[in-house]
């Protein structure tokens, strides 16, 4: 049965006052849908089930529409200053996909391409974990599944023994926009990030098969290597960054040395700049997964020279790791961190980098990320036992076979000097 076509306002009144509502993530998020699902009032209890929504939306605001969302972002994180109802609910992005399953929304909604000539939507910048969950919606009889398709939205091929796409007539409603993908501005970083970035490049050697995370650091440090001797990399990253982008445009990139997917750059979504969607379009040599395959620790420790690049708010002296949630407040979400950091502990040649400055500035005090102790409300993201490399802009530790001692006073090193006393006397009490 051929989709039917409709526009965003009818196909948002498909969605019942009462209902439950799954979105694809970031670069998967429907943007056209989410503006016309605004413009209704009539919502008695709407579950909605998303995460790092990409622009504002009044729904979210509406006192009866309740979002469970699996990763913050700065929408997330305005929604609950503004005191709508946002709650988190932590998971593993390669787990998104059991996530889904708990609340089985009626409705699905997601971006694609337009279809090709045999009738096949990419699922374009957003793989993710959701296409099964897409597929059982449409043969669901009592579900609705809506895609919105737009012709600026580049087509990605799947990786071999994957699948990157929708058929058409699996689809119940197609809706065709002129939307255009968000665009994420290169952030030039700070110069201490810059410090940083040159840091943890020594430890991407020749062949190194490259991560990269969300943020400034990760996309300086392949900015780095674009300008460094090195070459030969391989990519098998959960995001694919700008930094990655421009580190292939620049010929460094070969997937030559890796031992699986070899010719191939790995992902399973991508954000960036114009540039970087141009570059993505119908490009072979990019290779879209479903995130339970990008982010299994097995597969990714079978990569050749693995490194992974990640940030974080804050590190104790342990080597336990703050990346999601600062005491009770809620930044971003556990996303694909631990799935890297646990990949690259299967192997000696494989190295996990975490960096972050080393400070930050809260209601005008000066406050050390690396910290004594975490504190009663302290909330970890990846477990000590996990913790690799460590890199501020003082330097870098490398934890790996440190006993707890050890690794204090390897962090205190990189710590701002102002802080290194009081962590000292810290340390004393470790380890005994």
């Amino acid at each position: 049965m051929a989709a039917r076509e409709m526009n965003v306002d009818e196909a948002a009144a498909l969605v019942r006052p009462r209902d439950g509502l799954g979105l694809g993530l970031i670069t998967g998020t429907p943007t056209a849908l989410l503006r016309a699902l605004s413009r209704r009032t009539d919502w008695e209890d709407l579950t909605v089930s998303g995460g790092l929504l990409l622009g504002n939306y009044e729904v979210f605001t509406h006192p009866n529409v309740h979002l469970r969302s699996s990763f913050y972002g700065g929408a997330e994180r305005r929604y609950v200053a503004a005191g709508a109802d946002v709650q988190i609910v932590p998971a593993f992005f390669r787990h998104y996909g059991i996530l889904i399953q708990h609340l089985a929304p009626r409705v699905m909604m997601t971006t694609a391409a337009l279809p090709d000539e045999h009738g096949r939507l990419s699922l374009s910048l957003y793989n993710g974990a959701h296409l099964e969950e897409y597929q059982r919606c449409a043969r669901d009889p009592e579900r609705v599944l809506i895609v919105e398709c737009s012709p600026h939205f580049p087509r990605t091929s799947a990786l071999e023994g994957h699948v990157n796409h929708l058929e058409l007539e699996e689809i119940d409603v197609v809706v065709y926009t002129d939307e255009h993908p968000t665009i994420f501005p290169n952030d030039p970083g700070t110069p201490e990030e810059a410090a940083i970035a040159r840091h943890a490049a020594r430890y991407v050697k020749d062949g190194s098969t490259i991560q990269t995370g969300i943020g400034a650091v990760p996309n300086l440090v392949a900015r780095a290597l674009v300008e460094g001797d090195g070459g030969d990399y391989g990519v098998h990253s959960e995001m694919f960054t700008d930094g990655l982008y421009e580190l292939m445009a620049a010929g460094k990139v070969t997937n030559s040395k890796k031992n699986i997917h070899r010719g191939t750059s790995v992902i399973t979504f991508a954000a960036g700049t114009q540039a970087l969607y141009d570059f993505i379009d119908d490009n072979p040599t990019i290779g879209m997964a479903p995130v339970q395959y990008t982010n299994d620790p097995h597969v990714i420790a079978q990569n050749h020279q693995m490194v992974s690049i990640n940030s974080a708010l804050e590190v104790d002296l342990q080597g336990q790791i703050v990346a999601d949630a600062l005491g009770t407040r809620q930044y971003s979400g556990v996303g694909g961190h631990m799935d890297f950091l646990e990949g690259t502990t299967l192997s000696l040649e494989h190295v996990s980098l975490i960096c972050f400055p080393a400070t930050t500035t809260v209601a005008g005090e000066l406050r050390s990320r690396i910290a004594g102790n975490l504190g009663g409300n302290g909330t970890v993201t990846s477990p000590r036992q996990l913790a690799g490399v460590i890199v501020t802009e003082y330097g870098a530790a490398d934890l790996r076979g440190q006993t707890v001692r050890e690794r204090a006073a390897a962090l205190i090193e990189i710590a701002h000097p102002q802080f290194r006393d009081d962590l000292a006397a810290c340390a004393e009490s470790l380890g005994r």
